[in-house]
């Protein structure tokens, strides 16, 4: 005899542990029971089965329609036989047949339990597809339950039952699990396999380390920090470009958190490898500056053609760009999504390129663009909330605005884009403009080192010309001592000549008293 308490407990054990509904236990066992009636009658019979939640009772009852000659005995009956049990039958009527549990035989209660384990298969496959199919990305906890092969076998902890692995090439190398240990990871995608849905999970992909942000970051689970774009070499170093939608929160800040607390909850997590934060640009050429980070980057020039970035470095910088074994400049191309070509400050100009150009970075620094809130210009509270309803909060937004795109604003008149489009004029640079200020200077510069090769030409000729006068003078200055001195130097030279002596010392007294008076007039024409 069937016990129908066992039955009742049962049915509950099964809803429990299985988390299903009263009612799918109810259609679990309806076709089990079928299964079984197909075992012992044949695969068309026909039956209405009733269960009793409370005291556990089964009614099985059998239909099978009367006719004049039996094709189907699972779900046909003979007239002859159908009124040894009632005259009234006639032909097209059902007779209903019951059936007693207690009388299925093994053979019978074993197809039930096989379709009932099937259908519970079935269902729970359907319910991981359906639960985890949108949760592509997230983080999932659980356990590790077993090791085999170089995959990990995890048991996550809501969904014990779901076949959930981390292959050899999602794993961190540098990291090492035994049984038991408890593990996190990201759901990577699910895969179908012959034995139902098989999630796959990682801790190598990318968005891991997003989804561990995500968890410890308050700003970026709020809305407020959006993480956009990542680079990783697994178990080495990971490159995070973050922007904030609020001007008042730092994105870098919020994302490393008081005294690194939030960030370093994240290195432990992977292990100790190292993470770069930066601040996301729109601008490729502003972008790449910082995601070469912690290098500074001298120049930068773009192909958008091509889509590569030229990136100019100081010769004490460039290791630091390269990184160990290419992996700082690796990873920032990566996260800018452009090939960048590096170049240290000596090979760019022996490749021939212009000196001024790699000059005039340091000029090109101040004009690096930076966003604020409109309603820190001086805007009439009309204009901004005229702007703000059409999406316009930041002066970034609207830089690019000519006449017409203000006029298109509901709410805004031609006074207001005139004094907005003064504004934007005032607070902007056009690089035109710059280049032709810097050429301007240039030349300014040369007039003046012109003036100044003049002018000291002028002063060398006038100080070649003051020489010449002291030497004069000092020749005048004692014009006595020297015909003496020359008088001495005669008569030590020769004693034989003496009458031609005599007649050569008249001849030097004249000349020399011509070259006096000569001295004399050239001091007082300089006079």
């Amino acid at each position: 005899m069937i016990d129908a308490g066992q039955i009742v407990a049962a049915f509950n054990d099964v809803a429990s542990t299985k988390n299903l509904s009263p009612e799918e236990v109810h259609d679990l066992l309806k076709d089990g029971i079928m299964a079984g009636l197909s075992r012992i009658h044949g695969p068309n019979v026909q039956a209405e089965i009733t269960i009793d939640d409370a005291s556990g009772e089964l009614g099985i009852v059998l239909l099978r329609r009367v006719v004049e000659e039996v094709e189907d005995p699972s779900s046909e009956i003979s007239l002859e036989e159908a009124r040894w049990d009632d005259d009234g039958f006639e032909v097209g009527d059902v007779m209903e047949i019951p059936v007693d549990f207690a009388d299925f035989g093994r053979n019978a209660v074993m197809a039930v339990k096989q379709r009932i384990v099937q259908r519970v298969r079935e269902n729970e496959r359907d319910r991981i597809r359906d639960e985890y199919a949108d949760r592509v990305g997230e983080l999932l906890s659980g356990e590790v339950q077993q090791i085999e092969r170089g995959k990990i076998v995890v048991m996550l902890n809501r969904s014990p039952d779901a076949d959930a692995i981390i292959p050899w090439k999602d794993q961190n190398p540098r990291e090492r699990f035994r049984q038991g240990d408890p593990i996190r990871c990201v759901l990577k995608k699910v895969e179908e396999t012959p034995k139902g849905p098989r999630l796959v999970l990682s801790r190598a992909a990318p968005i891991f380390v997003g989804s561990l942000f995500y968890l410890e970051v308050p700003e970026i689970h709020q809305g407020i920090v959006d993480i956009k774009e990542i680079a990783r070499e697994v178990g080495g170093r990971t490159k995070i470009a973050v922007y904030s939608r609020d001007e008042s929160i730092d994105p870098v800040g919020a994302c490393v958190g008081l005294r690194g607390s939030r960030v370093q909850a994240v290195v432990q997590e992977l292990g100790g490898e190292r993470i770069d934060i930066v601040p996301w640009h729109a601008e490729p050429e502003v972008f790449a500056r910082r995601a070469l980070a912690p290098a500074r980057v001298s120049k930068v020039m773009s192909d958008p053609e091509r889509q590569v970035i030229t990136a100019i470095v100081d010769e004490d910088q460039l290791s630091l760009a390269i990184g160990r074994n290419g992996q700082n400049v690796r990873l920032a191309s990566q996260l800018i999504g452009w090939q960048i070509d590096l170049y240290g400050s000596r090979e760019w100009l022996e490749l021939g390129a212009d000196l001024s150009l790699f000059k005039r970075e340091s000029d090109d620094d101040a004009f690096e663009t930076s966003d604020f809130a409109l309603a820190e210009l001086e805007l009439t509270p009309e204009t901004l909330s005229s702007l703000e309803r059409a999406g316009y909060r930041t002066f970034l937004q609207i830089i690019d605005f000519d006449r017409a795109a203000f006029l298109e604003v509901e709410g805004l008149e031609e006074t207001e884009a005139d004094q907005l489009l003064a504004l934007i004029d005032e607070l902007t640079v056009v690089a035109d403009d710059a280049g032709a200020e810097s050429e301007g200077g240039a030349e300014s510069v040369g007039y003046s080192e012109e003036g100044q090769d003049e002018s000291g030409v002028e002063a060398s000729t006038e100080e070649a010309t003051d020489e010449v006068v002291a030497s004069e003078d000092d020749e005048v200055s004692d014009p006595e001592g020297q015909a003496a001195a020359e008088l001495d130097d005669e008569e030590d030279g020769g004693s034989t000549t003496g009458d031609s002596d005599a007649s050569d010392d008249d001849e030097a007294s004249d000349t020399e008293a011509e070259d006096v008076a000569a001295a004399e007039d050239e001091n007082e024409a300089h006079a």
